[in-house]
């Protein structure tokens, strides 16, 4: 055949992708050739997709068979503005993973007690499916609680979602739940990045990514701590070399020596557990050295606000704590109305612009942080003392108008007793250095799975209705209650001019939520509909597992999850899937929990769950979209037709609800209506599931002929903006978020438009490539990138510039169109300051160093208080603290070809091939003391468990001085299980040693660091 670029570039990729993978033999390039020689349109149609692991969302081109109608080629997108073509390898084995031979490609039922699985027919599974629905709803329903309250909620079904599932099917998925009347509905959130969103939005009003991934090539200096990119997010690091090559410096803070360390100019080694004590040593160190951006910390964080006098901190406790019984699941709790700003005669907090005011944020700042001196942080966090202040002083360099320097963290952060804390800490930095909003800037959360980040924002967690709406409680009797309640502050923060406080628009998002799921119901009504949760009660990932091992619900769903694994104390989680009468697992491949019954320790006979297995298409057989890290919501097209008899995750659902709503029609049940009038007929397009027409729904539209400044939009045209949903039920709206994403215009996220102004060019921002949330902005709080005369602080870089003759904002979609100085620059939040102190957290307004449940030492040098007084735990279960039996410091981590539980990844030969078991990393000073050698299988045992491993010595990983002992580190991934592969070679999941402990604020479980002992098989 002829070679031009194009298939240059293709055979190219595909000889990089067999060099990668050793072993892989001359029948395999044979293929790779005669893939590349179909790549025309004689035999192929050429389709766009997104990769379907880690949330970078690099773009792919799927070539798929005229004749065969299955895919003959995957490979990068070259005009893909993130990773221009370029793939890591989970993204170029994706072919392998669509035409695998291990795929389940027909519905399969386990009866109880029995020990194998039947393939059954799609009609009889769902039908079956709908019937054991409706048996446990109807009794489990509750219409009033103890208290006398309405809460018209199912206790006895439960579900973890998918976080790889598209935006269309998360939204479509939730609406179903909410119409069960569930209540216990988490997902992959829950366990990777909830910490993100309570922290971020605390910080800075909203829980997302603040900037993008091209935007890390415009940064000065990049951290990447609590995040191993290099491997995790491999084409991510793309844009930190790029920024590189200009000069940036980059830090690597890890508990290992990384391939990402190996990048790095400077490289600091800590103890896992200890970030905030190391970050709160870079903000003494900023503060004590005056390296502060005053001008940005005076006009945009609330670093000038003056706290109240019954606010106070002694011995690691804040003020207003009381300690919960043992029986709560939380340690303890605050008051943190003593947390409160003193407020001025219009009920506004009082300011200092001096920052001299003994109780203003910024002194307040500067006492909490006395003592994290740097001789504590090195003796808590065993870090190198020059490595450390090196660091810091690299840092905070970036604390100048012309410089900018970013943050990438994932899960090495976020899943910790105090990981909301820990973002907030690196938040504060990023306000007193005047680093948000900004090119080059931002905390940006790395998210792991493809559309993690819309799986959020469309709300498959228990808190939040989509678009970061709160789950109405049992104390809101009726919408005007719930809106009274959850806009109070934001009215109140109104009362500033100045302050944009948008949450005040709570009611017109709310009252187009209720018209998209119930487009015929009044929105005071079907609201009565919704099911409440009790006041006083949180019902996360934890919690779930725990009430299920209780024997509390009698169904579960486990729609694109594999908690059998990628649970903490997994183990647990086993043991409380065989107290169910049924469950559904949702999934391209069996896995540990869809065979539970049949794992390690399970005995069949004795295991009465009925489990239904449903096998769903790969990614490239379907369209809809997913929403990256960088808040780009991305189009994928179906390129080969579903394989064998599976579906659409969106297929699925809607079949399986019509089945139940036929039950209801035909037999009644308590509160049918919620469940017959679901707006299900508006998700299809000739009675089959439409991913474009719930992409439509999400978006909204006019339900009635509606005038806003002069312009009559007629009924059912799409609103072009959120700016324009109403409160009087004339919108709907499934995500007010997403309004502007699919417009009278078209579909927004579909775009592949590179062009660009000189401006929008300069730092990347693409704006007319997919669609970014809210209304394609790129980069969050761009206004507090300029002066108050709207004159970009860093004129070489700017993101938005004030256009004083035209009166207008350019540059990217300003986070509020006002004239410079008209409004404060974080709009979301009441007062429109950033904040540096954080009074909505629920241990504590500012960050403060707590051990981790399970540590070494049961002391730290910073407080008398050891753990987090408000985490998360159950109290029969058992903590290592300084226990001689389990002596080594354990952490956990991901692979670069496998991903999550390994459940996609290793059915994939070569992905298996590169990484085939479970392994364990250690000193060799460790594995000298131990006498293990390296490739020697292990036993690795916690409190909860243990596994077989094979030892990996390395001096990858060192001892560390801590408190005037040695501490040995060791850490594994926990991408394996038992049920593949087949012949058991792979070893079991990692978490079966990780405990059921969580954050104080989301729940999120400390898998990051526990105590460990190894010894030799």
């Amino acid at each position: 055949m002829r070679i031009n670029r194009r298939h240059f570039m293709k055979l190219s990729a595909g000889a990089a992708v067999l060099a990668a993978f050793g072993g892989i033999g001359r029948a395999q390039v044979a293929l790779a050739q005669d893939r590349a020689a179909m790549l025309t349109p004689k035999w192929s149609k050429q389709t766009t997709s997104v990769c379907c692991y880690c949330a970078v969302g690099c773009g792919l081109i799927v070539n798929t068979s005229l004749k065969t109608g299955r895919a003959v080629n995957i490979e990068g997108d070259p005009d893909h503005p993130v990773n221009e073509g370029a793939l890591c390898p989970k993204g170029s084995s994706i072919w392998q993973l669509a035409e695998g031979s291990k795929r389940v490609l027909k519905p399969m039922y386990r009866a109880p007690h029995s020990d194998k699985w039947k393939e059954v027919s799609w009609d009889w599974a769902l039908g079956e499916i709908a019937k054991r629905v409706k048996k446990s709803r109807d009794e489990s329903f509750t219409v009033k609680n103890a208290k006398g309250q309405v809460v018209n909620r199912t206790n006895g079904i439960a579900s973890v979602g998918s976080a790889a599932i598209d935006n269309e099917e998360c939204w479509t998925y939730q609406a179903i739940q909410r119409a069960l009347g569930m209540v216990w509905v988490e997902h992959q959130a829950r366990i990777c990045h909830s910490s993100t969103v309570a922290a971020l939005a605390e910080s800075f009003g909203r829980g997302a990514m603040t900037n993008h991934w091209c935007d890390i090539g415009n940064s000065d200096c990049i951290l990447i701590m609590g995040s191993n990119a290099a491997e995790n997010h491999p084409i991510s690091f793309t844009w930190v070399e790029r920024a590189m090559r200009k000069g940036a410096k980059l830090i690597s803070v890890d508990p290992r020596f990384t391939r990402t360390s190996s990048k790095a100019d400077l490289f600091c080694q800590i103890r896992a557990g200890t970030d905030i004590a190391v970050l709160g040593g870079l903000i003494k160190y900023i503060l004590d050295n005056d390296l502060i951006q005053k001008d940005y910390v005076v006009a945009h964080t609330n670093a000038t606000f003056i706290v109240g006098e019954k606010y106070g901190f002694k011995d690691g406790l804040f003020s207003g704590y009381l300690k919960n019984p043992d029986e709560q699941d939380y340690v303890g709790r605050y008051d943190k109305s003593q947390w409160a700003f003193e407020m001025d005669a219009e009920g506004l907090p009082k300011k200092d612009p001096s920052l001299k005011h003994p109780r203003c944020v910024y002194q307040l700042m500067k006492k909490h942080y006395e003592r994290y001196g740097v001789d504590n942080v090195v003796a808590t966090s065993g870090a190198d003392k020059a490595a450390l202040l090196e660091f810091y002083k690299l840092f905070a360099a970036t604390g100048k108008p012309d410089k900018a320097g970013t943050i990438m963290y994932a899960m090495g952060w976020t899943q910790h007793t105090v990981g909301v804390q820990y973002i907030r800490t690196m938040s504060i930095v990023q306000l007193l250095l005047g680093n948000i909003g900004v090119s080059g800037g931002g905390v940006n959360a790395l998210r792991g799975e493809s559309n993690v980040q819309g799986s959020t924002d469309h709300a498959l967690l228990w808190q939040n209705y989509p678009g970061y709406l709160a789950t109405a409680k049992a104390a809101w009797d009726s919408l005007d209650a719930y809106l009274k309640t959850v806009t109070a502050p934001h009215l109140a923060g109104a009362k500033d001019p100045k302050s944009a406080a948008w949450w005040q628009n709570y009611p017109k998002y709310m009252a187009s939520f209720l018209k998209a799921m119930y487009p015929d119901a009044d929105p005071a009504t079907s609201y009565g509909w919704l099911p409440k949760v009790e006041d006083d009660k949180t019902y996360t990932w934890l919690q779930l597992f725990n009430s299920m091992h209780k024997k509390e619900f009698t169904g579960f769903f486990a729609w694109g999850q594999n908690p059998a694994c990628g649970g903490a104390n997994a183990g647990k989680n086993r043991e409380a899937m065989a107290n169910l009468d049924w469950m559904v697992n949702v999934n391209i491949f069996d896995n540990e929990t869809g065979s539970f019954w049949r794992g390690p320790g399970m005995d069949p006979k004795k295991v009465k769950t009925e489990v239904f297995f449903l096998p769903c298409c790969v990614s490239v057989e379907k369209e809809g979209s997913v929403t990256n890290s960088g808040r780009w919501m991305q189009w994928r097209y179906q390129g080969p037709k579903t394989m064998g008899e599976t579906m659409s995750d969106g297929h699925i659902m809607t079949k399986l609800y019509d089945e139940v709503k036929k039950l209801y029609a035909k037999e009644g049940g308590p509160m049918p209506e919620p469940i017959l009038n679901l707006s299900v007929d508006l998700w299809k397009e000739k009675g089959e599931y439409s991913s474009t027409q719930v992409a439509k729904l999400i978006n909204g539209y006019f339900l009635k002929d509606v005038t806003i400044k002069d312009k009559t939009y007629k009924k059912g045209t799409l609103v072009p903006s959120f700016a324009m949903l109403q409160d009087d039920g004339s919108t709907s709206s499934g995500n007010w978020l997403y309004c502007n994403s699919f417009t009278e215009d078209g579909n927004m996220g579909a775009r592949r438009d590179k062009t660009q102004t000189p401006e929008q060019a300069n730092i990347g921002l693409f704006p007319k490539w997919s669609w970014c949330w809210p209304v394609n902005r790129r980069i969050l709080y761009n206004r507090a990138s300029c002066t108050m005369e709207g004159k970009p602080y860093a004129p070489q870089k700017p993101v938005i510039q004030w256009d004083a003759a035209n009166k207008k904002w350019y540059g990217d979609v300003p986070d509020g169109g006002w004239a410079p100085g008209e409004k404060y620059s974080f709009i979301m939040l009441p007062h429109g300051h950033g904040h540096d102190f954080g009074p909505g957290r629920n241990d504590g307004p500012f960050p403060e160093h707590y051990e981790p449940m399970e540590n070494p030492f049961g002391k730290h040098p910073f407080s008398k208080q050891v753990t987090n007084p408000a985490a998360l735990r159950f109290v029969e279960e058992k903590m290592a603290v300084a226990d001689p039996k389990f002596p080594y410091v354990a952490t956990t981590y991901r692979l670069t070809e496998h991903w999550q539980t390994g459940c996609m990844t290793r059915h994939v030969p070569w992905l298996l091939e590169a990484q085939p078991q479970m392994f364990v990393e250690m000193s060799t000073q460790l594995a000298e003391k131990l006498g293990i050698a390296n490739g020697e299988k292990v036993q690795v045992e916690s409190v909860r468990g243990s596994i077989w491993a094979v030892a990996i010595v390395t001096p990858r990983i060192q001892p560390l001085t801590v408190m005037g002992k040695t501490v040995y580190p060791i850490g594994m991934p926990w991408c394996f299980g038992w049920q593949f592969p087949e012949d058991g070679s792979g070893g079991d999941s990692a978490n079966l040693l990780t405990p059921s402990v969580g954050d104080a604020n989301t729940g999120i479980p400390e898998t990051k660091v526990f105590m460990a002992n190894v010894r030799k098989l």
